[in-house]
């Protein structure tokens, strides 16, 4: 076949909805912007009805509005991508090397990062399934669905009609598992070998939907990266406080609560981001998150996991620094460890930087030492109690990882947050900084961890040390750097040191406005 074809007649598939027509490039099927769903604002989605014809599956998919627009920043480190936005968001984009029906290949489904609230399936360039579904023989799934105000603002209190608005974000994504299951071997995959895999908020969805019964049955292995975060994602204001104040800011009475169904989209979100700041300035936090109902059970560290979660093979990892503050200390890679080791002591005091440098040299023995003052605190003590909780009552196995490596940029820079997808996508030709020595090597066995654990259940592959399930009261980690090693209960003893000596990371989320009084945040996730 041609390197790029689109026809009239091919790739078309016949889904038992329609048919789609997408686009085949380089030995690989392309369909974007596949409708999974339609909902209205603050329902819960259904599925698409039938079509006649043959829709087209060539551009991606509208993705989720964003209460603030993006400031862009940090692209050297993540460079993200810009797309139009609806709060009609329910597509998913898929890549795959068959559309036979025999070919059974395993699913990866993607779930973005961005928290709950911002973020798509396609705001990272390194989400582009095209290699892993080339090099790697499996079918790639990418979704987008509600976020924020349009899939997380919880209007309970204001009648049945609205009883699970705070979890309709969530809801969208158990949809798009039900599509998956539905269609997928249409597109070559096999809807009893389905891996959900996410990042950073993504990583959270992941937790949560192991969390929700009607999810139970559509997925069949779980990947956590830099995404299990127990406390920081809760709101301090009740959610009627909330609601309230956005009606009152659309001139709205509580009584015509249903008015705001209809409210055009950019004046909503003016209403809910003037809704905040007032609340904020009282001193009460705002965050989107899923809350626990009769929908979706609880947190598993704070509710224990469920049943059918204990039975899903689950590997769970983060990054050595994530948003750990970084020290200007110049070409720290280049400095004496004399020095190294006088820095650390000044940033965490003589007796607090001593202990760290002793329990650090035991964990990370090919890092210099300087790298200690990066670590982080934010998802570490959160992920491994986690792992550890999980590891002890699960049947299936569970796997732990840290991406450890160090980057030749600005002196010297420790993995950050979002550093490892590249890596784990196949993607690291993609992204220019991560074309540092021996990247091709690096990129292979993570990747191939990833894609062998989707296919089996096994992260194990050529060029690793054996990696075990966490088990026993031993948590193995697999840690990911130039030289990937397995260290058993790396974090017990250097843990609780960062946690005393280091101030936790507190996650600020948006930021409404920069110096310059432009609208807009930060990328992070």
């Amino acid at each position: 076949m041609n390197e790029f074809s689109m026809t009239k007649t091919s790739p078309i598939v016949s889904t038992p909805k329609g048919k789609l027509r997408g686009f085949h490039y380089n030995g690989v099927d392309h369909f974007f912007g596949i409708r999974y769903a339609k909902a209205k604002r603050f329902q819960m989605p259904e599925p698409v009805p039938a079509w006649e014809g043959v829709r087209d599956a060539g551009s991606y998919g509208m993705i989720c509005p964003v209460l603030y627009e993006p400031r862009p920043t940090g692209e050297v480190m993540i460079p993200h991508r810009f797309w139009p936005s609806s709060e009609h968001c329910q597509y998913l984009n898929i890549w795959t090397s068959s559309c036979d029906p025999s070919a059974k290949k395993p699913v990866l489904f993607w779930i973005h990062g961005g928290g709950f609230s911002s973020g798509s399936s396609i705001e990272q360039v390194c989400y582009d399934g095209f290699n892993m579904a080339k090099l790697d023989d499996v079918v790639v799934v990418t979704v987008n669905h509600r976020l924020n105000a349009f899939g997380y603002l919880d209007l309970s209190d204001f009648g049945e009609k609205y009883k699970n608005s705070v979890n309709v974000g969530m809801a969208d994504l158990v949809e798009a598992l039900r599509w998956v299951r539905d269609n997928i071997a249409c597109f070559g995959g096999d809807p009893d070998n389905v891996t959900i895999f996410g990042q950073s908020g993504g990583g959270m969805k992941v937790t949560v939907l192991g969390q929700i019964p009607e999810a139970e049955g559509l997925f069949h292995k779980m990947i956590v990266m830099s995404g299990v975060v127990k406390d920081d994602f809760v709101s301090t204001c009740t959610p009627k406080e909330l609601v309230l104040e956005v009606l009152k800011n659309l001139r709205i009475e509580e009584k015509d609560v249903e008015k705001l169904e209809k409210v055009p989209v950019p004046q909503f979100i003016w209403a809910v981001n003037q809704a905040t700041k007032a609340l904020e300035a009282q001193g009460k936090q705002i965050n989107w998150s899923p809350m626990p109902n009769e929908y979706y059970t609880s947190d598993p560290l704070h509710g224990g996991f469920s049943p059918a979660s204990l039975k899903i093979p689950t590997m769970v990892g983060t990054v050595i620094a994530e948003f750990g503050e970084v020290q200007d200390y110049g070409e720290r890679s280049q400095l004496p460890v004399e020095e190294q080791e006088r820095l650390v002591k000044e940033y965490y005091g003589e007796e607090g930087g001593q202990k760290i440098l002793d329990a650090f040299r035991k964990v990370y023995p090919n890092t210099p030492v300087i790298y200690s003052t990066d670590l982080e605190n934010f998802f570490l003590a959160d992920t491994v109690e986690y792992v550890k909780k999980k590891a002890a009552e699960a049947s299936a196995p569970v796997y732990n990882y840290m991406f450890a490596k160090i980057f030749d940029y600005d002196g010297g820079r420790a993995a950050w947050h979002c550093a490892d997808i590249p890596y784990f996508f196949h993607n690291a030709q993609l992204i220019p900084i991560c074309h540092q020595p021996g990247w091709e090597e690096l990129e292979r066995v993570m990747c191939g961890a990833f894609v062998n654990f989707a296919k089996t259940g096994d992260p194990n592959v050529e060029g690793l040390p054996r990696w075990e399930p966490c088990k026993d009261g031993k948590m193995l980690t697999m840690v990911f750097d130039n030289t990937c090693y397995v260290n058993e209960n790396m974090q017990d003893e250097l843990l609780p040191l960062v946690q005393q000596y280091k101030p936790r990371f507190q996650f600020q989320g948006a930021t409404p406005e920069d110096e310059d009084g432009e609208s807009g945040n930060a990328w992070v996730f």
